[in-house]
């Protein structure tokens, strides 16, 4: 059995959390490709180092505030190195950091190199093969992921090697130029590493003990999902819960290799099993609920709508050419809604609605500002009648007007739109009467 595990900038903050990472992977034999993140804060007023390193390549030009920066990002990885209590030294690793920050060769080698010098902590520390991703993790001549050319270094590179660690975040260029990916880079480094060595098992070791029902900063502890879906994770990804990017989810998914979501400080907690599909029965009618504020919808009404050929495509048009993304589009006989982000329509709301009128002719239109999206995602809606009235029932009862309703085809999604004002209630309430009812 192999597994991938990555361990995020929490687990791997100071020499402490460095220990308990290496118990978790000394406990298993088959974790035998490790991810490191770059150190993250050991306390909540203290800074990442993938900040301090960005705010030193930033003062370059000022030796002082330079100097200063880089002793306190050298300090920090001393500080793990000597609470480890081994013998390694990364003054080369530094001189050489200093010069490429001096000659600005780029601020993506900048932010790499905390997850670079946190991997040669992690090996020595561990005793396994040091990685570097800029020799197998590849990008095109134009910043874009090359899958293809990077399995095949990858496979290549490590199915000869029994132990190894690759840091995350980061790739190169064919000519080795440092690129980072822009969101979530560890975690789609360990899911590259784990779909490209067809391993069993990819673990994600954050601080929280899987995947929750919903954000803890609306509900307070929150029940956490035992087995989720990727195409459950993915509807909940895509309206605002921060899992995992969904860029991460790829190339595991295509590799049919389960994710295990897990808390470096509760090792022996069950966490969240991320899967292709599953016969399991979900301890709750839903998965999980996530939504997003900000939106302003675009309504439009014309007799005979249906009946006219292309109407959708010209309306959808007239936002492509105003470089505008949509979010959702509810639809009926005679009307149909745009939701659209706010902050992305404002400026060009007027040059839409002339478009509109002018490619479509329509009865009327009108716009709504001030709206959130709301997603109640789960494989058990298919097999639980009921679910959008028990829905309309709980935002009812906590007094929140339902602006819009949508269910796919596929019932395992509903999407209601409320206002802005209403979205933390509409949560509570939605949580409440599927969750803590069911307990």
């Amino acid at each position: 059995m192999k597994k991938v595990v990555k361990f995020g900038g929490s687990s791997l903050a100071s020499a402490e959390q460095f220990e308990k990472v290496g118990k978790i992977i000394r406990a298993d034999e088959s974790r035998r490709y490790v991810v490191p993140s770059a150190p993250g804060k050991r306390f909540s007023e203290d800074t990442k180092v993938t900040d301090l390193l960005y705010a030193c390549y930033e003062a370059a030009d000022d030796e002082g505030k330079f100097q200063k920066i880089l002793e306190e990002i050298k300090a920090r990885y001393q500080q793990i190195i000597d609470g480890l209590q081994i013998s390694l030294s990364l003054e080369k690793e530094f001189e050489e950091v200093k010069e490429n920050f001096k000659n600005q060769i780029g601020k993506e080698y900048a932010a790499s190199r905390g997850e670079y010098l946190n991997g040669k902590i992690m090996a020595a520390y561990l005793g396994y093969e040091f990685v570097d991703p800029a020799e197998i993790i590849r990008f095109d001549g134009n910043g874009q992921f090359d899958a293809g050319i990077t399995e095949l270094l990858v496979a290549k590179k490590l199915n000869n090697i029994e132990r190894a660690v690759v840091p995350g975040f980061y790739g190169a260029k064919e000519n080795g130029e440092i690129k980072t990916f822009s969101r979530g880079g560890s975690d789609i480094t360990g899911s590259i590493l784990a779909g490209a060595l067809d391993v069993d098992l990819y673990e994600n070791w954050t601080d929280v003990s899987g995947v929750m029902v919903t954000d803890p900063r609306i509900i307070p502890n929150p029940k956490s999902i035992d087995t989720i879906t990727y195409r459950e994770l993915r509807e909940l990804s895509y309206m605002g819960a921060t899992v995992l990017h969904e860029d991460a989810i790829f190339p595991v998914r295509k590799a049919g290799i389960p994710i295990n979501i897990k808390n470096t400080n509760e090792p022996e907690a069950e966490g969240t099993m991320i899967v292709e599909d599953t016969c399991k029965k979900p301890l709750y009618t839903i998965t999980g609920i996530a939504g997003k504020k900000g939106f302003c919808s675009l309504f439009i009404e014309k007799s005979m709508m249906n009946a006219e050929i292309g109407f959708g495509r010209k309306v959808l048009q007239v936002l492509e050419e105003q470089g505008i993304s949509f979010e959702h589009i509810p639809s009926g006989i005679d009307t149909m809604t745009v939701f659209i982000h706010q902050d992305e329509f404002a400026e060009k709301e007027q040059q839409v609605i002339a478009g509109v009128h002018r490619t479509v002719n329509p009865d009327y239109m009108e716009l709504e500002s001030d709206l959130a999206l709301i997603a109640v995602v789960g494989r058990g809606m298919r097999s639980n009648r009921g679910t959008a009235a028990r829905i309309f029932a709980a935002l009812a009862h906590a007094d929140v007007n339902v602006k819009m309703i949508d269910q796919g085809s596929s019932e395992l999604n509903i999407i209601v739109g409320v206002k802005n004002e209403d979205f933390e209630v509409a949560i509570k309430a939605l949580y409440d009467i599927f969750v803590e009812t069911q307990i």
